[in-house]
């Protein structure tokens, strides 16, 4: 006899941070499941695994110590992990293996979490304009309207969050309102400001 390997799909999947996360299993008929593995691989971690029998019924965890990440084995579900609330360090990889009589199936997940940035605009020192988009991840991206002569910085922070700041002036020709817009996975941003001729 053979046993069919059905090789990973792979799902690469963006969740903002502090929201819920729902990953499924491949579509197996539940009552010719035998096993269920979940690989957890998170960054500068040990993999964290959780198997399931269906006969015996019995659920086994090596590893897995984080309360918020948690698996439903009913014997009528479907086995997904729920992730709730999502934060920065549960970047990482996920994969589910069911283990069949006809073979074993597998589920992938790249999980990335993003953070939207606080986007601010303000008056600077000398005349210039400075766009902020604070604590993003992945880091913002900042664009001028119109385009002046700017200076943009990054600068990661602790946490896995970056801030990146945009200073501008326009001292060649005088403009009366400049905004900057604000781009990141989790949404555009665009703020204005006037600026006084004297």
């Amino acid at each position: 006899s053979f046993s069919l390997c059905v090789c990973p799909a792979n799902t690469s999947l963006s969740v903002h941070v502090g929201t819920e996360a729902v990953l499924s299993c491949p579509p197996v008929t539940l009552t010719a499941v035998q096993v269920t593995t979940w690989e957890i691989t998170l960054r500068d971690q040990p993999a964290c695994t959780r198997a399931y029998r269906r006969d015996t019924n019995e659920t086994r965890a090596k590893n897995c110590s984080d309360e918020t990440i948690s698996w439903d084995t009913r014997h009528d579900q479907n086995p997904v992990l729920q992730i709730d609330p999502v934060a920065i360090t549960h970047d990482g990889y996920y994969r589910c293996e069911v283990a069949t009589p006809e073979g074993n199936f597998y589920q992938g997940y790249h999980l990335q979490v993003t953070v939207p940035p606080e986007a601010t605009l303000f008056r600077g020192k000398n005349g210039t304009v400075v766009c902020r988009a604070a604590a993003g991840r992945p880091a913002a991206q900042i664009s001028w309207t119109p385009a002046g002569d700017c200076d943009t910085e990054e600068e990661p922070l602790g946490n896995d969050t970056v801030t990146v700041q945009s200073t501008c002036r326009w001292e060649d020709h005088p403009v009366s309102t400049v905004s900057c817009s604000v781009s990141h996975l989790t949404g555009n941003q665009s703020l204005s400001i006037e600026l006084i001729q004297g």
